[in-house]
């Protein structure tokens, strides 16, 4: 399911394991952070900061770190 602006809100199984304990509150932390327009939002698990997908497509590119909500599936390496 995309947001508003075609960011994917549920990132690949790669990235974040659909069997992962918090998989439902990350998912909708995600998806409220995306809704308030946030960049960040804190993952309930560990506390750190993670951009949303909207964030990072809005960048334009993949900085190729392993984001979770990366919304360039095959990479979209950084322009030179």
């Amino acid at each position: 399911m995309p947001a508003p602006d075609g960011a994917p809100l549920v990132p690949r199984p790669e990235r974040l394991d659909p069997a992962h304990h918090d998989y439902e509150r990350i998912l909708a932390a995600h998806a409220a952070a995306v809704a308030a327009g946030e960049a960040l939002y804190r993952d309930p698990t560990t506390g750190l900061m993670v951009f949303t997908s909207a964030t990072l497509l809005e960048r334009g590119w993949c900085c190729e770190r392993g984001c979770r909500h990366c919304p360039f599936p095959n990479g979209q390496p950084r322009p030179h």
